[in-house]
């Protein structure tokens, strides 16, 4: 027997921001349970409304399948006395089975004979697991930051009004969040506020629409609302901004959506677009509406959670609301516009960026002394970059960015425009925030892309510097991000960069402030020390970077990062190299010499001579040797001019003749001179292949 399964929870408004997170992590969290419990089943749906998450779960088995049963008990030696009469532990055993000690097999395995029980457990009722199933997965739901309400000790995101608990016609009995489980749902707030009877959960969805006013699935209400503020938008020939994000949102708001539109006084059009998308979208989770040139329009379209016929008083309502919202950023942002960036850069000592890394002008001038080494080494106009540094941060002081902190950069930009200021460095000062998460643009000038690099490495820099890198899940500066947008940045750009010798700089200027600032002696760091924890946290963000897009192994990349590369294309470009050459039929073997040579010279502790051809004694050292000898001058032009791949090529050739050398010659030749020049040889050799990467990390 099968029936369908229904499980809601009711509850005040939850956060619409988490509402689609929570109802993901619900519904997995049952199916979790009902897998875990050998219950098979059908279709899962899920449903996520303002006041409810729910799940529906299609044709469940009714019980759970019989399992088979096996149990390794104690030794046979230990289960009887020497009469044959049956010890407590086997008693014990066979008690705990369900069965007699008679009814036990005996198996042999290599540490002695043992008592064994085969059997099967039947199946439990799928209505007696199901309260367990779903009690476990509300509370592994990823809730912040619980809350109680009333007298009663439960925990929740929001305050918990009904619980439906539905297996076919019948209730599953049980209390969750101090509640008995019913069939009783209930509808919008204010349209249908009675309670609503479910007599199966299939009825779920369309008694709640028809009778409830509410459409409870949330990818059909998020439709419904897209669709419903195009078709309003094109009805006065325009085009609704409808971003990702604020469509979730108001579909996290709105129980039975009815778009609205209104107007703003045109007068508000003179501020920048997006003051005005922010003032729209972020604050009031309007939607903005283009015109056919792309300009902004002075409607707006609202989601009403309400049908009613007085839609006037609606619009009007939300027309009263933004005005003052929209008053306020004109007001910032004229007076705003009574200064310059310029102007404020000496304010910025009045601003703490870290209590132990100083102020905002103490990062600006990191800034800027990191962004003209960048400059110089990406060929950028030094100038610029150093202008641009001095004003990135400055327009955190302006009004407006206090209102929309959103909108940090971006007003920065205008400002430096309305001042004066030339375009790449306008451009710059909103760039250095990108990218702002992934899949985020990158900048698009020169100056925004070296002051972007010199941004995100001076906080990570610093932060290290100050020994507070992210542990966990804590990353409170946002170095991950950071870390990631720097590699974007340099990779996609193709920049060529001394790595090492920038992040020992930037360390150097954070250490310097952080001492000045008589900071606590944590930060009384080696330079070096903290370089190198910055360089690998890097790398470590370019090993996930890269094993996700790419046909690259683990041990590829370590392979690589044992050299540890001065510049992020040389390291990619040898894990290309690298990746090409374990393609060949020769890599395996060749990875394996590597290895062996590895351990060789690992375990000899003589110190290394240069390889002579006078003091070979066998023919396949003495082809070993010349075949390097040739090889050596090639496949050293090679390694210079980073042409990895045709240098392992050529490596490649090697392979027989090293066969060759290990079959026949005895490397710890009993002659301290021979040893020594076989050792030096297996040096050598692998020395050039280091050029590359090690391939002693590889398996094989």
């Amino acid at each position: 027997m099968k029936h369908d399964f229904l499980v809601e929870i009711g509850t005040e408004e939850l956060p619409p921001k988490s509402l689609l997170t929570l109802s993901t992590a619900f519904t997995d969290g049952v199916v979790a349970g009902l897998t875990a419990a050998g219950l098979r089943h059908g279709k899962v749906e899920s449903f996520a409304a303002p006041r409810r998450l729910a799940v529906l779960v299609r044709r469940l088995d009714d019980v759970q399948a019989a399992q088979a049963v096996k149990r390794k008990g104690p030794p046979v030696s230990a289960a009887f006395g020497a009469d044959g009469s049956p010890s407590r532990a086997a008693t014990a055993f066979a008690e705990s089975c369900g069965t007699t000690i008679d009814a036990l097999a005996r198996i042999s395995e290599a540490k002695g004979e043992f008592l064994y029980y085969t059997g099967i457990k039947e199946g439990a009722p799928t209505r007696s697991l199901l309260h367990g199933i779903v009690s476990e997965s509300l509370q592994k739901l990823p809730i912040a930051k619980r809350m109680r309400w009333g007298s009663g000790s439960a925990e929740f995101v929001r305050p918990v009004h009904w619980v439906v608990m539905l297996f076919g016609d019948e209730i599953i009995p049980g209390r969750l969040f101090d509640i008995e489980a019913g069939r009783h749902t209930r509808g919008h707030r204010f349209m249908a506020p009675k309670a609503i009877s479910l007599k199966t959960p299939a009825s779920y969805e369309k008694r709640l629409a028809t009778a409830g006013k509410v459409i409870a699935s949330f990818a059909t209400r998020r439709e419904k609302i897209r669709a419903g503020v195009a078709a309003l938008a094109d009805e006065h020939g325009l085009t609704a901004v409808m971003s990702a994000a604020l469509l979730d949102e108001v579909t996290g708001l709105v129980e039975w959506p009815a778009p609205v539109a209104g107007r703003f006084e045109e007068r508000f059009l003179e501020l920048p677009a997006e003051v005005l998308i922010a003032t729209l979208q972020d604050h009031q989770r309007y939607f903005p509406v283009r015109e056919p040139g792309g300009e902004l329009s002075s409607l707006f379209i609202t989601v009403a959670n309400i049908e009613s016929r007085a839609v006037n008083e609606i619009r009007a309502g939300n027309e009263r609301v933004v005005r003052p919202r929209l008053a306020d950023a004109a007001f910032f942002f004229e007076s705003d516009r009574k200064r310059s960036l310029a102007s404020r850069c000496d304010d910025l000592k009045k601003v703490t960026f870290q209590a132990e890394l100083g102020s905002y002008f103490q990062k600006s001038e990191r800034i800027k002394a990191l962004s003209l080494l960048i400059a110089a080494a990406t060929k950028a106009d030094q100038q610029q970059c150093g202008r641009a540094a001095q004003l990135a941060k400055t327009d955190l002081l302006t009004g407006l960015v206090g209102e929309f902190p959103e909108l940090q950069g971006t007003m920065g930009s205008y400002y430096a425009r309305l001042d004066g200021e030339a375009a790449d460095v306008a451009s710059a000062i909103s760039e250095h925030y990108l990218p702002r998460f992934a899949g985020d643009q990158l900048p698009v000038s020169q100056v925004g892309t070296v002051l972007a690099l010199a941004d995100k490495l001076d906080t990570i820099c610093g932060i290290f510097s100050i020994g507070q890198k992210p542990s966990g899940t804590r990353d409170p500066f946002g170095l991950r991000r950071a870390a990631l947008g720097f590699l974007r940045i340099v990779l996609e750009n193709h920049l060529e960069l001394d790595l090492p010798a920038l992040i020992h700089s930037a360390v150097e200027l954070n250490l310097h402030d952080a001492v000045t600032l008589k900071a606590p002696d944590k930060v009384a760091l080696a330079a070096s020390d903290v370089a190198v924890d910055v360089y690998d946290y890097i790398l470590e963000r370019l090993r996930g970077h890269v094993l996700e897009s790419n046909d690259v192994t683990i041990e590829m990349f370590d392979a690589v990062l044992d050299r540890r590369p001065r510049s992020l294309l040389d390291f990619v470009a040898r894990l290309h190299a690298l990746r090409e050459f374990l393609t060949q039929a020769d890599a395996p073997a060749l990875a394996s010499a590597n290895k062996r040579i590895a351990n060789i010279l690992r375990k000899n502790p003589e110190p290394l001579s240069t390889m002579r051809a006078d003091l070979f004694v066998q023919d396949e050292e003495r082809e070993l040797g010349e075949r390097l000898r040739v090889l050596i001058p090639t496949v050293s032009d090679k390694l210079g001019a980073r042409a990895y791949t045709t240098a392992l090529k050529e490596l490649a050739q090697l392979r027989p003749a090293v066969d060759a050398f290990f079959d026949k010659v005895m490397v710890m030749h009993e002659d301290a001179a021979i040893r020594a020049n076989r050792l030096a040889l297996l040096a050598t050799l692998r020395e050039l292949f280091l050029g590359v990467a090690d391939l002693s990390r590889l398996p094989g």
